[in-house]
């Protein structure tokens, strides 16, 4: 991409939008379009409205509701339509307005519950979804098919791209709806606080999960813009596994917590394993920057920096 190339974050408030303002200004892209101003992404008209005022050469796509296993099961219908939604109207727009290139972003959710490990791109579509998320997956996983649809149809430049477990500033650290990182430090750092003898961690701390901070996942987002144009998605991370019993101890330390940690077995696991292969996204250049404990220790300082918690 030009340096003074327009580029749309659609989604700049969310995490891994925000982490692409911040990671394209470091590199010098001074043309960034809308942020702060999403608007409705479930609305056409809002969505195409905004296209013909930022007139966007490029757009990486970041917008759509997510959160952890209690929202997937609480509202796994707004939670599919929304997505569904903003999808459509995104890709639908960029077409219209002729952007030169787009990158959307999936989770690893999209993936079936029992694919073979490290979870390679060709097997997306070859077995069932985890039950816990598959609605919001089941979104995610349309929107990889949409892109490529409109690649065959249109010959619109739209690539897709697979992100790990996803943490980092600017996450909700809500105990009941949030992605797993953000509850646990949450938790534990309101625990910290009242000097509570013990911390729940829900399910049974075995399943594991591939970790990317947003900072090296919003690289990892420009590395592909600037350097893939494969059809098929793209993986966007891998060697950050880490199982939930490990993750929540190492936060632990980071919050400086003392506390007994009591693993819910009522409470779902999820998939049992899920991790990416990225060789493709190593072949373009990528490479993880941030050790996960400096991920973790980043995030829990802007945690108390943006005053969501008091300091202990």
């Amino acid at each position: 991409m030009e340096k003074d190339a327009r580029i749309y974050v659609a989604g700049s408030g969310t995490p891994v939008g925000q982490a692409l303002v911040r990671v394209l200004e470091r590199h010098g892209y001074g043309a960034i379009v809308g942020v702060g101003d999403d608007g409705d992404f479930t609305d056409a008209r809002a969505v195409e409205e905004a296209f013909a005022t930022l007139a966007p050469d490029y757009v990486f796509v970041t917008a759509g509701r997510s959160g952890g296993i209690g929202l997937n099961r609480r509202e796994p219908a707004g939670l599919m339509r929304d997505n569904l939604l903003v999808v459509s109207h995104v890709l639908e727009s960029a077409r219209r307005h002729h952007v030169r290139k787009l990158l959307y972003l999936a989770g690893s959710c999209a993936y079936p519950r029992a694919c073979p490990q490290p979870m390679r791109e060709e097997a997306l579509m070859t077995g069932p979804l985890e039950p816990t998320s598959a609605p919001y997956a089941l979104a995610k996983l349309a929107g990889l098919v949409l892109c490529g649809a409109y690649r065959t149809q249109y010959g619109s430049p739209f690539v897709a791209a697979i992100a790990g477990d996803s943490f980092g500033p600017g996450d909700e650290l809500d105990p009941e709806d949030s992605h797993v990182v953000a509850a646990l430090m949450g938790k534990m750092h309101r625990a910290r606080c009242a000097e509570a003898p013990s911390v729940e961690v829900w399910g049974t701390g075995a399943a594991r999960r591939d970790f990317i901070f947003v900072d090296d996942l919003a690289e990892a987002c420009l590395c592909v813009m600037e350097h893939d144009d494969d059809l098929g998605p793209i993986n966007l991370g891998g060697g950050g596994e880490l199982s939930i019993a490990e993750l929540a101890a190492l936060i632990r330390d980071v919050v400086g917590y003392r506390g007994e940690l009591r693993f819910d077995r009522a409470r779902p696991d999820g998939a049992p394993l899920k991790t990416l292969d990225g060789r493709r996204l190593a072949a373009l250049g990528w490479q993880r920057r941030t050790p996960m404990r400096e991920a973790l220790e980043r995030t829990y300082e802007w945690f108390l920096g943006a005053g969501l918690g008091e300091r202990p």
